[in-house]
């Protein structure tokens, strides 16, 4: 009685049971295709905050690295959306080739593993603008010497 008033007193509580899916059980079950293209979206902006660390610790030489970044925030977003679009349209492939009705269960799996998918993309993208600020930022303090 006692969990069902906490329950009713603060929906949290009552949604606070163990997760049946989470962000590693989604990677854990993408297919090889899909899993590289994350790996790929998650390395791309580490590789961004490194470039980006580097080009900050050379001085005041200008030196490469801010084509890299330019390009990761305008194709980040781009290829976690083709990668999300990809999954949404096997998913739904699937679904109309399924002879009875579909329950959701069955289908959050693959939305969840579109929307991480979209969500890398962005964060890629995200991070792509911010080291790309930085670095332009750089770039026209050391050309204007101040």
């Amino acid at each position: 009685m006692a969990v069902l008033l906490a329950g009713l007193a603060s929906p949290g509580v009552a949604l606070a049971a163990p997760p049946g899916l989470t962000p590693g059980d989604v990677f854990g079950d993408a297919a090889p295709s899909v899993k590289l293209v994350m790996l790929a979206l998650v390395v791309g902006a580490l590789a961004a905050v490194i470039v980006t660390a580097l080009k900050l610790a050379s001085g005041r030489r200008l030196s490469g690295g801010s084509a890299y970044v330019s390009a990761l925030r305008l194709g980040g977003p781009l290829l976690g959306l083709m990668g999300a679009m990809y999954v949404l349209l096997m998913g739904f492939i699937g679904i109309a080739n399924a002879r009875a009705a579909v329950p959701v269960a069955v289908l959050a799996p693959g939305f969840a593993e579109a929307a991480l998918l979209f969500l890398l993309g962005l964060l890629a993208g995200v991070v792509g603008v911010i080291c790309h600020w930085i670095i332009e930022a750089r770039i026209d303090r050391t050309v204007l010497g101040s």
